[in-house]
């Protein structure tokens, strides 16, 4: 893969797709395999956390033999994500024993990038940044020469990220969350990247929904020259301008391949990115008349989550993503389609009229068990 800037803050470059390591293979051994394979493949940037269970100490088996000096290595925490002691704080000193854990877990003296974890809500926003906080922490062990580079990770709204980047000199990269069904971050993606910043999308493939075969999705895919919906949602995020590069979660070669070779495949052209906007579009219009998840219907008598489960029923019976769907609809945690006693209560506050008890037995029909 060909390298581009990673921004213009860091000197960095960097290939389109690299390594997310959340859901690297449980085994060591396998692990380490897989991660050699990616860089081998010609992936660079390694972004995980300390809560991601061993996957620090995973890379740190994996980075020996001289495959260090390979990589740009990035980890990232935030107590209000994983608190590691009961102790733990947005301070300065809290930060830099988090980043010195992570470098013995990794065992690597240095880290090229650390980053605050999931920055969610102003408030925490302002912990972060206060005088004495993490980033003055993280700062400090920048000019100590223990971390090279610094940005965040997000799953704040767009309008928070934006003031963020406004204001936020010492950031370098941004991981953002941005693929066919969430393209609600790319304002601020491109706010980012205006301003020098390296943007990073994460689960491109959403998550390993869009991963499922889907016959709308497949026929999208097929219209714009590509052969399956993973390459479509990797080459949609890497044909946007403001995305520097994708990281996607690894847990087997196949994951490595397929995104590298979406990274060497030509962008789409306007006119292909155009058919699939109009199309997302239309999916986009199509769930707001389906239902708006609104929650005007809630709350239940039979404390059933009618939003979750209507979500559910639209990516089964609408998108075609019927395995994800059956095992979302698994996780409900509140009482799921089959407690529903046809009240009709639901309906006569719901702002778009939808036929709610017919849904709720298309729900105890169809989503009652997920494949094994």
């Amino acid at each position: 893969m060909e390298l581009i800037d990673f921004g213009t803050r860091s000197g960095f470059q960097i290939p389109r797709a690299n390594i997310g390591a959340m859901r690297l293979p449980a085994d060591h051994d396998e692990a380490v395999a897989l991660i050699r394979h990616a860089i081998d493949s010609g992936m660079r940037y390694i972004d995980t956390s300390r809560g991601y269970g061993e996957s620090e100490i995973k890379i740190g088996k994996a980075l020996k033999d001289g495959y260090r000096e390979k990589v740009i290595l990035s980890t990232k925490w935030a107590p209000w994500i994983k608190m590691i002691e009961d102790t733990d704080d947005t301070s300065a000193d809290c930060i830099r024993k988090r980043i010195e854990e992570s470098m013995k877990r990794l065992d690597v003296e240095y880290l090229d990038y650390y980053q605050v974890w999931n920055i969610n809500n102003r408030v925490n926003y302002g912990k972060a940044t206060a005088s004495g906080g993490m980033v003055d922490g993280i700062r400090k062990a920048i000019d100590e020469k223990l971390v090279g580079h610094t940005g965040f990770t997000t799953h704040d709204t767009p309008e928070n990220i934006i003031s963020y980047i406004e204001e936020t000199d010492w950031c370098e990269i941004i991981l953002f969350t941005y693929n066919l069904l969430n393209r609600r971050y790319a304002d601020a993606i491109a706010a980012a990247h205006a301003r020098g910043i390296g943007t990073i999308t994460m689960n491109p493939v959403g998550g390993g929904k869009l991963g499922e075969p889907s016959a709308k999705f497949l026929g999208l895919a097929r219209s714009v020259g590509a052969a399956k919906v993973p390459e479509l949602a990797m080459r949609f995020n890497l044909s946007n301008p403001d995305v520097t590069t994708i990281i996607s979660g690894i847990s087997c070669t196949r994951d490595v391949d397929e995104a590298v070779a979406a990274a060497k495949a030509p962008v789409f052209t306007d006119e292909q990115m155009a058919t699939i906007t109009q199309f997302l579009d239309g999916v986009a219009q199509e769930k707001d008349t389906f239902c708006t998840g609104c929650k005007y219907c809630m709350p239940c008598p039979q404390d059933i989550n009618i939003a979750a489960v209507m979500s559910c029923v639209y990516d089964h019976r609408f998108l075609g993503f019927r395995e994800d769907a059956k095992k979302r609809y698994a996780r409900i945690k509140e009482n799921k389609a089959d407690a529903c006693v046809a009240c009709g209560e639901c309906e006569e506050k719901c702002t778009q009229k939808i036929k709610i008890v017919e849904e709720m037995k298309y729900a105890r029909e169809n989503l009652g068990a997920p494949s094994p």
